[in-house]
């Protein structure tokens, strides 16, 4: 079990918006913050962050926590890892206990693995003799040393467990070493898993290792190399790295990314490293696996407009139009375009040649990913006979159909007849006679809560000290009756102007609390709402008593009650606040 004094001081130590920018983009606006929340799919801002008492809540899909459930949740921790975590990243030492001791997570020494490997393999591209191939690859691609330490490139020994033996020697364990990628077992125990290769560190939005990218060394013993036929290998999916949700060099590039610059998507590492020279510092590149829905995900959280600048031959330009089979472009509204790269050559060649305004400019003219598959598709074509314009037409339709916005949906519709040569409303009846998308089904959601009594609720919980008479029976929305009886006994507990720590509370019931803590608007007067709250109430209780009196028999002394009750009440009510 933790120490509670250790929870607290790390709690204080972490700052939620500098933890949440770490891996989604955030807005700050004096003393607000708003982040795009990564646990759902949304452009505008709908998380608020409470940098105060360090909470997070998303008014778009109702996920909430503290820095440590942030960190739960957006890395797949258990508590004791994420409590660990944060308390390296805050300098604080644990208190020690004998079980926590024991228990050391599989990713956290996974990921120290790396660390530790990245560091040998860097050490041996730089001083051992079997690296100098990859030091003069890396020459003749125009990395100097700076490049080198920078990005901290490395070589893999060709024997067959180099670095095996190295790390076993410094005390790893071999469960580490499986779990990380680097070893595999064998008929003769465990040996390295990539051998004679320039080594590619992959990091995670923390900055942490997590795999490696290995590129082939022609001049290299080919005996060497675990694959032979293949330029490049990558670190396998385990615990600790997961390629779908990866990409290379966003550790670097988030934050110019989130500074409104496009991110852009290319090919290789080298590229990366490539468009990071020629000052593009938002340049990412995915590994080892094809551009998917899960890329799109990720890059969302910082930005909405993508640009894809892959190599200009044949698999380079069937990647790039692969994006245009995703769901997610479409589904998030992402502003994705291609940059046609000049004459064949990939964004690394350009910088070789020095030619890196060039390849500034294949990025700035980067044109809309749409325009770029309907001009592919109408190419294959022959437009000459109607026949073949039909063909096209056809074929463009199919893409313009998954535009949902009506104006833009017309705009590429002119574009595919500018192109082919027809009538617009012959490509708008081509487009019209497609199945239409269907519409998303409305996400189902609870009738919303009174907003007088959230109010009041809201006010109770900042403990101004104003609102001592408060009850349950203030609250008629169950709700927030609920949400007022998880807490009534911390504010008992707590001095006033003291923030009461709702994490204390039900969990049932702190997504409530959390909403109500990080409304952005400025809080009501509490005597005021708790009045107006009464008042409103007052008129309840007229009407249901008015519904009754029409029931009942005049003269009777059920009436007789229930006339001087709504009697009583009418004057309450008019020397009351006007709701």
């Amino acid at each position: 079990m933790a120490d509670r004094a250790d929870i607290d001081r790390i709690r204080e130590a972490t700052d939620i918006v500098e933890l949440v920018s770490e891996v989604t983009k955030v807005k700050r606006s004096g003393r607000t913050s708003m982040a795009v929340c990564p646990f759902h799919q949304e452009k505008t801002p709908s998380m608020s962050l409470d940098r105060g008492r360090g909470l997070y809540h998303c008014f778009g899909c109702g996920k909430g926590g503290d820095v440590f459930s942030f960190i739960q949740e957006t890395q797949g921790l258990d508590f004791g890892d994420a409590l660990e975590l944060l308390a390296r990243k805050a300098g604080i030492t644990l208190t020690a206990d004998p079980a926590s001791a024991q228990r050391r997570s599989r990713r956290g020494a996974g990921v120290e693995a790396l660390r530790r490997a990245g560091e040998v393999y860097h050490q041996r591209l730089k001083k051992v003799p079997e690296a100098g191939p990859a030091r003069a690859y890396l020459r003749s691609r125009g990395y100097e040393i700076d490049v080198i330490d920078g990005w901290k490139l490395g070589f893999a020994g060709v024997d067959w467990d180099t670095l095996t033996k190295e790390l076993r020697s410094a005390g790893v364990a071999d469960k580490a070493l499986i779990d990380s990628g680097l070893s595999r077992k064998g008929r003769h125990g465990l040996y390295d898993v990539f051998r004679g290769r320039l080594m590619f560190p992959i990091h995670d939005l923390r900055g942490d290792p997590v795999g490696f990218g290995a590129r082939k060394i022609d001049e290299v013993n080919r005996e060497a190399t675990n694959n032979p036929d293949a330029k490049y290998v990558n670190s396998a999916d385990s615990i600790i790295y997961h390629k779908a949700q990866l990409l290379f060099g966003l550790d670097r590039a988030r934050k110019s990314i989130s500074d409104t610059d496009p991110a852009v998507v290319v090919e290789g590492y080298t590229d990366v490293i490539a468009m990071h020279q020629a000052g593009i510092d938002t340049a990412v590149a995915t590994c080892g696996t094809a551009l998917g829905d899960g890329h799109f995900d990720l890059l969302r959280r910082f930005t909405e407009k993508v640009v894809l600048a892959f190599d200009s031959d044949e698999a380079g330009s069937k990647a790039a139009l692969r994006g245009d089979e995703l769901e997610s472009p479409f589904r998030l509204d992402l502003d994705l375009r291609v940059a046609v790269m000049p004459e064949g050559l990939d964004p690394a060649d350009l910088v070789q040649a020095g030619r890196q305004e060039d390849l500034v400019k294949a990025v700035g003219d980067a044109r809309p990913l749409l325009e770029h598959r309907i001009k592919h598709e109408i190419g294959r074509f022959d437009l000459s006979g109607p026949e073949g314009r039909a063909r096209a037409l056809h074929a463009a339709a199919e893409h313009v159909r998954k535009v949902n916005d009506q104006i833009a949906q017309r705009e590429y519709s002119r574009f595919v007849a500018r192109q082919i040569g027809v009538d617009l409303t012959d490509v708008e009846a081509a487009v019209g006679r497609g199945s239409p998308r269907p519409s998303p089904r409305p996400s189902k959601r609870d009738e919303p809560l009174d907003r007088h009594e959230a109010e009041l609720l809201r006010v109770a919980i900042t403990n101004t000290g104003e609102l001592d008479d408060l009850s349950e029976s203030d609250f008629l929305d169950p709700r927030l009756r609920e949400g007022f009886r998880a807490v009534a006994d911390l504010l008992a507990e707590t001095r006033p102007g003291e923030p009461v720590d709702i994490g204390l509370a039900p969990a049932e019931v702190q997504p409530l609390l959390r909403s109500l803590i990080l409304d952005p608007t400025p809080p009501a007067s509490g005597a005021e709402m708790l009045a107006r709250v009464r008042h409103r109430r007052l008129g309840f209780e007229i009407d249901r008593l008015e519904a009754e009196l029409e029931k009942q028999e005049p003269g009777s002394e059920t009436h007789s009650e229930s006339l001087r009750r709504l009697i009583a009440l009418q004057k309450d009510k008019r020397s009351g606040p006007d709701t």
